[in-house]
């Protein structure tokens, strides 16, 4: 998000993976721009348990880099390749509903602010845009039922997103390795592991993790066929995950979760 090579490639990525037919969604953060924003407006950065407290004020700013700038171009990348993307956020047609959420430190609930959790996803937006072979772009912001937005993880927004489409994959790009098996006294990568086996780690991973995983887990025991997490920062990690190999995880790199059993699925 913050190397531009590495966002040509993503945007590579993304196109190549619409020309091989598949239906790629995209769900963005920008968690460096919303801070460095804020360090230029003198206003607070914090974070409890992986989430940034947001107070009205810091709302306002959300709203704006990712909607206003992250959005606009993610979409301008890809569209360097032909009139494919189109941006939206989650409050478009109310394609995402969310409630306020605290997080939790300790066994104790910590107010967060304007931090909500996607309750409800009407997918017919995105569907739509899919159908006319456009590439959805989604701004992880909501509206809620009682008319405030929030903002939403995007680690948690695209796993909620794609429960709602019935993906094949969920894909979460970060910028260390993968799951860590023993951190920070090991670097050693888990490869896979289950829903089941992935529950018992959460409770032990550190914050910045913790919605990435607890995104996969949800998205796995949704019906989402398969959650990766890969090294963003690897050029065209994306396409190799995705296209690279018999099983859909490419070379090896990054972890993969899938459901408990895994049933038979038929690809579209």
């Amino acid at each position: 998000m913050v190397d531009e090579r590495l966002k040509r490639a993503f945007a590579e990525d993304v196109v190549e993976m619409r020309r091989a037919g598949l239906h790629p969604v995209v769900v963005h953060g920008g968690g460096p721009q919303i801070s460095a924003l804020l360090d230029r407006l003198d206003l607070e950065v914090r974070f409890e348990a992986g989430l940034r407290v947001t107070t009205p004020e810091i709302m306002d700013v959300v709203r704006m880099v990712l909607a206003g700038q992250v959005q606009r171009e993610l979409v301008g990348l890809i569209n360097r390749h032909g009139p494919l993307a189109v941006g939206l956020t989650g409050e478009d047609a109310h394609t995402m509903t969310a409630e306020r959420r605290p997080a939790w430190v300790n066994g104790e609930p910590v107010d967060i602010g304007l931090v909500g959790d996607v309750v409800d996803v009407n997918p017919e937006t995105v569907l739509a845009l899919l159908d006319r072979g456009r590439i959805p772009v989604v701004s992880p912001v909501a509206r809620g039922g009682d008319g405030q937005v929030y903002n939403v993880n995007a680690d948690l927004a695209a796993a909620a997103l794609a429960q709602a489409l019935g993906a094949e994959k969920l894909v979460v790009l970060t910028d260390v390795a993968g799951l860590y098996a023993n951190w920070p006294d090991s670097t050693e990568v888990i490869d896979r592991l289950t829903a089941a086996e992935l529950e018992v780690l959460l409770p032990g991973l550190v914050s910045g993790m913790l919605p990435k995983m607890q995104g996969c887990l949800r998205a796995v025991r949704e019906g989402v066929g398969s959650a990766h997490v890969l090294d963003g920062r690897e050029p065209h990690a994306l396409l190799r995950a995705v296209l690279g190999g018999p099983d859909g995880h490419g070379d090896g790199r990054g972890t993969t979760v899938v459901p408990d059993r895994e049933p038979g699925r038929v690809a579209t």
